[in-house]
């Protein structure tokens, strides 16, 4: 992870008359919030991220990988918001965000500038990195053409559709059920003082690293970036770790592991559960691994009096997991989309 210090040759310039662009603050989170909000009731029809993430991406633990830059115009009204995030070596996250009250000519002015922040802002990431190429990052919801307009004037390329599920919960989804043959799923092991153990964490990065490894854009995140990430997160809970092992052999041995977080509403309760890993190793797939680790994520969801668990899946996955959650009840509620760019650092 590499922090950027923002200076002022580094801030938009190419503005509407009489606008100012400034690294945001503490005082900023409610303005920000507001305008994410505004974006996705447009253009997705609902909001989806809650007050509590767009805190502890400016201001909270998931600052660290993060640089902002906020646009207000003449009255200092926030209109345009930017973020670019140092995901992984070579990979870099933009998200920018147009206040959908602009006209057209307006808000096209305003991306274009703070898609241009963005790139240098993630050069100077690769730089610090010592790279001589990075992956700009960035997406739209599927039904917001405007976005993909303004990602497509900026040089980006869409590249994947993801489908975002999700599946209710109720009392009847209480009680595990028997897990494949030779499958045992636990949770993550801790400590008397709920520190999580140390052999579980490293087993579950090397899981996923192992999983993901054939999966579309897998970047490698090390260790100690790969924990920082999810620490970062408010809803993260070390009691939403699963590992699944094989248990067939001479001694267990981990092939799976999922891990979810709280999603909360605006009062700050937790609603539903999300999955934000589930990955399985190739040798061991076709034994009800990730069918098992589901239904342990569904009956804790359940157990806790939630009402829903979500998860993300690549539209175009090769594993045929699309095919398990439907199985599993999960249905589609919207799709979001993966545009990228690459830029040589010179």
């Amino acid at each position: 992870m590499t922090l950027l210090q923002l200076t002022p040759d580094l801030l938009p310039t190419a503005l509407p008359s009489g606008w100012r662009a400034h690294v945001p603050g503490p005082d900023d989170v409610p303005d920000l919030h507001a305008l994410r909000a505004r974006h996705e009731v447009v253009a997705r029809g609902a909001r989806t991220a809650g007050a509590d993430a767009t805190q502890a991406e400016v201001t909270g633990d998931g600052a660290g990988t993060r640089v902002h830059v906020v646009v207000r115009d003449t009255t200092g009204a926030a209109r345009g918001w930017a973020t670019v995030t140092d995901r992984a070596a070579g990979r870099v996250l933009v998200a920018v965000v147009v206040d959908p009250d602009l006209d057209d000519a307006t808000g096209d002015e305003v991306a274009a500038a703070l898609f241009a922040w963005a790139e240098a802002a993630g050069l100077a990431l690769a730089r610090a990195r010592g790279l001589t190429r990075t992956q700009l990052d960035s997406g739209a919801f599927d039904a917001d053409p405007r976005q993909q307009r303004r990602l497509v004037a900026a040089g980006y390329a869409r590249v994947r559709r993801w489908w975002q599920m999700r599946r209710p919960v109720g009392d009847d989804d209480r009680g595990l059920r028997p897990t494949g043959p030779g499958v045992v799923v636990r949770r993550l092991r801790r400590a008397a003082d709920g520190a999580p153990d140390e052999r579980d964490l490293v087993a579950s990065h090397d899981v996923l690293e192992q999983a993901f490894a054939d999966h579309f854009n897998h970047h490698e995140e090390t260790f100690d970036e790969f924990l920082a990430r999810l620490r970062a997160d408010p809803g993260h809970r070390w009691d939403h770790w699963w590992i699944a092992e094989l248990v067939d052999g001479a001694e267990p041995a981990p092939v799976g592991v999922l891990i979810a977080s709280a999603s909360v509403d605006e009062q700050g309760r937790a609603v539903g559960s999300y999955v934000e890993y589930l990955g399985v190793l190739r040798t061991a797939r076709g034994r009800g691994v990730a069918r098992s680790l589901l239904d342990a994520v569904v009956t804790d969801a359940a157990e806790r009096g939630r009402t829903r668990v979500a998860l993300e899946v690549d539209a175009d996955s090769p594993t045929g997991a699309a095919d398990l959650y439907v199985r599993c009840g999960f249905s589609t509620s919207y799709v979001t989309q993966s545009w990228h760019r690459y830029v040589d650092v010179t």
